[in-house]
């Protein structure tokens, strides 16, 4: 009888440590899954700002400055593309500056406002920023629930036996990013 109770105990305990596990893994996975969608709209991101970059060209010839930070900042964020988060959150946030320095100086172009090519890309460029913010937002939070179960008891234990190491969370750098846009008319 005692060799029975022992016996439930050990294979309950193989089951909490299983089950545990895999909860794990998965949240491992869920990270991985958020920073692909990141990936993707990113990568859509970049395949606009070239387009953008044509368009305002006739129209910007004295802002030319301007439109070399927009592609130098592109250029350096698609080269990046295998870096870690930290690297790669740094670069995209100079690029999203870059990007509204160009909408800024857009504004004193009243052609170039009204372009129907112009107009578009602003608004697949808007788009696609809001769903950045959207996986990034998602992204964090699956970091967050997997690092919050990696520190908790007994995933814990769990995780620094098997190699669980916790993820770094996609965060602005720039202070400037945290400040509320101003808009003036």
């Amino acid at each position: 009888m005692t060799t029975w109770i022992i016996l439930g105990i050990v294979v309950l305990l193989v089951l909490i440590v299983i089950g545990l596990y895999n909860s794990l893994v998965t949240g491992r996975n869920r990270v991985d899954n958020a920073w692909s969608q990141i990936d993707v709209q990113l990568k859509r991101r970049h395949d606009l700002i070239p387009n953008l970059i044509e368009t305002c060209k006739g129209y910007m010839k004295y802002e030319q400055s301007v439109l070399e930070n927009v592609t130098k900042a592109r250029q350096q964020a698609v080269s990046i593309s295998g870096g870690s988060v930290q690297d790669r959150a740094q670069v995209e946030n100079v690029l999203s500056g870059a990007l509204r320095q160009l909408f800024a100086v857009a504004e004193n172009y009243p052609d170039l406002k009204a372009n129907q090519n112009m107009l578009a890309l602003q608004e697949e460029l808007t788009a696609t920023e809001n769903r950045i913010a959207f996986a990034r937002q998602h992204y964090n939070d699956s970091v967050m629930s997997y690092n919050t179960q990696t520190q908790q008891f007994p995933g814990v234990l769990l995780a620094g036996m098997f190699g669980f190491q916790p993820k770094v969370f996609f965060e602005l750098k720039d202070p400037t990013e945290r400040e509320p846009v101003k808009v003036q008319f």
